[in-house]
């Protein structure tokens, strides 16, 4: 007994296990939380080494290099890319696919671990981090209050933190901006020299006196005690009074009398200003495996309860960014798809089937299956997120396939006279084969998608999946609800104009007719022309090819989303000051803010997020815009972009970058990031200023920068060692006593209760401010002479590069450029040309990164997957058919929907991105799904003994009812998403168009080329036979003659 003949005679059976599918499935429903993408880890490892006070040429050269030989060796390593700047080296270890970030990450430490003791004195610690895409801020606020800066700092610290580290699914909290307390001493470079000391030494001298120490134990017979010397001083009068030596006239000489003492703050390095307002600045971080939507509703109660808790005060935590917003509002907006989906699909079966207990037996595949799949969801960890809400939509149209498919032949038998029973069993039987052919083809052409590597794997897993699970459930519901259900209350409509219902019905029907009448006209002029007929459909093709050679479709990695936000980025020439930098960022605040569409300016002075990891720098500010709802706007967020940079560009002395905020709440990097890179670092120069012009003379660049750009003014210090030898010093004691007075000495600390603060020990601000007071260092030797900087060393002022990059061991330098008016991939593809016909010198390389590196990988991956779901298709059918030829014809559909794709995106201004190459390999399934409807048939109607041509005429006429319900259920139920104007609908709109397109052309093509395709292989097929048949007989007839003459 057949799982059907089950569901019809036991239907109590059926019932009960769609109930507890349901009740699973809503129960798991419930357990889903919301998320903006598919959780990804990329496999790159961070490297990151603190060297104070080197220039950009020492840290590469004792800090990034040695480090670099080190990590080399780790296994699967794609990149390694490294940036050195004053004080600091960033290196990133990209690893192939395959490999595991954590196991790298381990390898990496152990090596470097076997380098360490080599490294600098006063290098720290390297640090060893992996990229997580998921530990991302969540909430970025501004937090006041009506109380002193100072105070109001350490209350944060004390009180605020650590409240929010204690909601489930935080992981960090980080503070910018605030007043944190320092004690300063300032030393006095003249009384120094008059009481013959030198910096070190009062360094020293204040680190040995403020000191907690552990002496040892005492034991007795009862007890034991623990012995420490408490040698902290408990305030700043004590401190003052430390003894730090000796004058000669034998007096003692106290801190007081050599420097000033202040209770001060740490100078400031970053600011933070709401609207104009300064307050100090928080990100909540969430865990990586923690969800955003939860994370951010959470903390919003505890920062509400905190707000109420301390009112006393005014504490305010004022929201710049939530990052979980527009997840909810992208969620929300696709959601809204697909009911809407799920209605406009209703109407298409109610037109076609004129009942509307028929249009409820087919809608019933549609809940059956997603109840069930959100069940698949939870058991894999899924999240209700952009991907898998997507492919929930796609699916509502495909949904329904297999039952219109089944109910539309359960009507054809029930139209024969059978009773309803026998004809949903007999229509199920006779079309099942089908049905479960068009849903393996659909299934196998979403398999490639679940294994693509890469970001794109990472973002289509969860996707294809979805599809999946859904489709194979309909598959199930057609073979068992829907006969169910048919067997019950199908019956055999007459239609009647006695109601307007009826009247409607009876119009469309004669429509129909009309239609199928002039299909049949349409079907045997083609037959009968297939010449014509092929050559046609092929200069459609070729057309619809030069679409995209032409620049009408151009190509990049992503649509950007209009999310309302977006990043101003001011950076000053390099050697720039804070207070510089902060007045000419309040200026870009004013303007911007006074723009009607802006809704808040959350501004951070000396850093900037561009690209996910962060920077900081004196000259840097980043300007975070949020924009009014788009309802409430003329202008897009791209427009708003240019007209804030031309405004910007206006204010003197200020480079302005102006992008988008991107999906992880950071803003973007350019799209066009170009790498030069070679073994010599003057021919890497010589050839980034071709290579810049280059860049520069294409079409649709604009903002062009290198990542090497201006030198920063530097004082070199050239030593004379036989000088410096002579009078007895060394070169660390130079350099030590250097790095006080200009940097500070922070290793020692104040206790206030139990709290510790930086005590910072530098020449005042006086000393330290002029290079001709550099030149006075005074040293003290071991003999107890005094010797100035200037009597064994040069002190010369030059300039030198900001910072230096490089690309696996080699000099590099990054063009950085905007890309306006065109697709990023096309304008990589001409500055390729051109760079292909100039002469750069030997040795020197171009990659790219960023964008174009993804959508170049993504075109790769997607390209074998398309080609993989048409092998598997293939496969499927030749194993269903048991025939290599038959599946062949049903494979030349395929190029039938390029023709309208291609068309769709050239007339809707989309390109080919991510989103709609996955369109493309939806339609290998889907547009194979018609042909197959037609070929199997004609084969049916061929056993009955039809010839080629009237088989493929009768099975034109008799599919061409469930052609049409199934592709325009389909097309109708995408137009939500081509059409989606809510959060995140620039993302999903080429996709939609590109299946519209596809689907429609495909549809009226397949109905007349594949039956010209399928008359062509059977007559070479019987022509084949023929001439088989033909030397057989002549070798039968040969062979009969030797017998008779034998």
């Amino acid at each position: 007994m057949s799982i059907t003949e089950i569901s019809i005679k036991r239907p109590s059976l059926i019932i009960i296990i769609f109930i507890a599918l349901t009740v699973v499935g809503m129960f798991c429903y419930n357990l889903l939380k919301y998320d903006l993408l598919p959780k990804m880890s990329p496999p790159v490892v961070v490297i990151t080494t603190v060297y104070p006070g080197a220039s950009p040429e020492e840290v590469e050269t004792n800090v990034t290099k040695p480090i670099e030989d080190a990590v080399a060796s780790v296994e699967k390593i794609s990149t390694l890319n490294s940036t050195s700047s004053e004080g600091a080296s960033f290196i990133t270890i990209e690893l192939d696919q395959s490999a595991s970030s954590e196991e790298a990450l381990q390898d990496a430490q152990r090596k470097i671990s076997g380098i360490v003791s080599t490294l600098p004195e006063g290098c720290k610690e390297p640090q060893l981090s992996k990229i997580s895409l998921d530990e991302t801020p969540v909430l970025r606020m501004a937090v006041t209050a009506s109380m002193p800066a100072r105070q109001f700092n350490q209350f944060l610290v004390d009180n605020v933190q650590p409240r929010l580290t204690n909601v489930q699914g935080v992981g960090q909290i980080y503070m910018f901006g605030g007043d944190e307390r320092e004690i300063k001493v300032n030393l006095d470079y003249d009384k120094l020299r008059a009481n013959g000391l030198s910096i070190s030494q009062v360094a020293q001298a204040v680190k040995s006196a403020n000191m907690d120490f552990p002496t040892g134990k005492i034991d007795k017979t009862e007890r034991q005690f623990i012995v420490r010397l408490a040698g902290k001083f408990s305030t700043i009068e004590q401190f003052r009074d430390i003894v730090i030596g000796t004058s000669k006239a034998g007096g003692e000489i106290r801190l007081r009398d050599i420097a000033e003492v202040q209770d001060s703050q740490k100078e400031y390095t970053r600011l933070n200003r709401l609207n104009g307002k300064q307050a100090i600045g928080m990100f909540i971080v969430k865990q990586a495996d923690a969800n955003a939507v939860e994370v951010s509703k959470v903390s919003r109660k505890v920062l509400t309860a905190l707000e109420q808790e301390y009112k006393g005060i005014n504490l305010k935590f004022d929201i710049a960014q939530d990052s979980s917003e527009f997840t909810v509002a992208a969620a929300e907006a696709v959601v809204h798809d697909l009911e809407l989906a799920v209605v406009l699909v209703a109407l298409v079966m109610l037109v076609f089937l004129h009942s509307l207990r028929n249009s409820l037996i087919v809608m019933v595949a549609i809940p059956a299956s997603m109840v069930a799949t959100f069940i698949g969801m939870y058991l894999f960890g899924f999240t209700l997120n952009l991907m898998t809400l997507l492919g929930l939509s796609l699916v509502v149209g495909i949904l329904v396939d297999d039952s219109i498919v089944v109910l539309e032949n359960i009507y054809r038998h029930l139209e024969m006279g059978k009773d309803s029973r026998q004809a949903a069993l007999d229509g199920r039987n006779e079309i099942g084969f089908t049905a479960l052919s068009i849903t393996l083809v659909d299934v196998v052409v979403f398999l490639p998608l679940s294994l693509l590597p890469g970001v794109v794997g990472n973002i289509m897993r969860e996707f294809s999946i979805v599809v999946l699970l859904s489709t194979m459930m309909s598959l199930f519901v057609s073979f068992t609800i829907t006969p169910m259900l048919a067997s019950r209350f199908s019956k055999v409509q007459h239609l009647s104009n006695k109601t307007i219902g009826g009247r409607l019905s009876l119009m469309f029907e004669s429509m129909f007719t009309s239609l199928q009448h002039g299909y049949e006209s349409l079907i045997r002029m083609c037959l009968n022309n297939k010449t014509i007929t092929a050559a046609i459909a092929i200069g459609l093709f070729m057309g619809s090819v030069q679409l995209a050679k032409r620049g009408f479709i151009g190509s990049e990695f992503f649509k950007t989303s209009d999310k309302g936000e977006f990043s101003v980025v001011i950076e000053l020439p390099t050697g720039s000051s804070f207070e510089n930098t902060n007045t000419y960022s309040r200026q870009v605040e004013e303007l911007v803010s006074k723009m009607p569409e802006v809704a808040r300016v959350y501004a951070n002075v000396g850093s900037s997020t561009e690209g996910f990891l962060s920077a900081s720098s004196n000259n840097i500010s980043e300007i975070i815009v949020t924009l009014v709802p788009k309802d409430k706007r003329k202008q897009s967020t791209d427009e708003m972009i240019e007209i804030v940079k031309e405004k910007v560009a206006q204010i003197p002395g200020v480079r302005p970058r102006v992008n988008p905020i991107g999906i992880f709440g950071s803003a973007n990097m350019t799209p066009l990031q170009l790498i030069v890179s070679g073994s010599n670092p003057d021919s890497v120069a010589k050839s980034v200023n071709i290579v810049q012009n280059i860049v520069r003379n294409t079409g649709g660049t604009t903002d062009i920068r290198l990542s090497v750009e201006d030198g920063k003014p530097e004082a070199r210090i050239k030593i004379d060692r036989q000088k410096l030898g002579a009078y007895g010093l060394s070169v660390g004691e130079v350099g030590q006593t250097l790095q006080i007075a200009l940097r500070g000495d922070d290793e020692s600390t104040f206790r206030d209760g139990n709290t510790e603060y930086d005590i910072r020990i530098w020449l005042d601000e006086f000393d330290r401010s002029n290079i001709e007071n550099l030149k006075h260092i005074t040293f003290v030797n071991r003999v107890g002479q005094q010797i100035e900087l200037q009597q064994f060393a040069e002190v010369t002022q030059s300039i030198g590069p900001s910072k230096l990059q490089r690309q696996n061991r080699n000099a590099a330098v990054t063009i950085f450029a905007q890309v306006k008016g065109r697709g990023v991939g096309d304008v990589a593809t001409e500055i390729d040309a051109a760079i292909a016909k100039s002469k750069l010198p030997l040795g020197i390389r171009t990659t790219y990164t960023g964008d174009v590196k993804n959508q170049r990988e993504s075109a790769m991956n997607m390209g074998l997957a398309v080609l993989a779901a048409i092998v598997f298709v293939y496969m499927i059918m030749v194993a269903l058919y048991d025939s290599f030829v038959y599946p062949f014809v049903v494979l030349f559909s395929i190029p039938l929907a390029v023709i309208g794709a291609f068309l769709a995106l050239a007339l809707t201004m989309n390109t080919f991105n991510t989103f709609t190459q996955l369109g493309m390999i939806m339609l290998v399934g889907l547009v194979a799904k018609n042909a197959i409807l037609l070929v199997d048939f004609a084969n049916e109607q061929k056993k009955l003994g039809k010839n080629s041509f009237e088989a493929l005429v009768e099975a034109g006429k008799e599919r061409l009812r469930p052609i049409l319900m199934t592709t325009i259920a389909m097309v109708i139920g995408m137009l939500p998403i081509a059409m989606a104007k809510g959060a995140g609908g620039e993302w999903k709109n080429g996709l939609g168009w590109v299946l519209i397109g596809g689907l429609s052309s495909s549809m009226f093509l397949t109905l007349v080329f594949v039956p010209v395709v399928y008359l062509t292989v059977d007559n070479i097929i019987a022509f084949v036979r023929r001439i088989i048949g033909n030397r057989k007989k002549k070798s039968d007839s040969g062979n009969l003659e030797m017998v008779t003459g034998a």
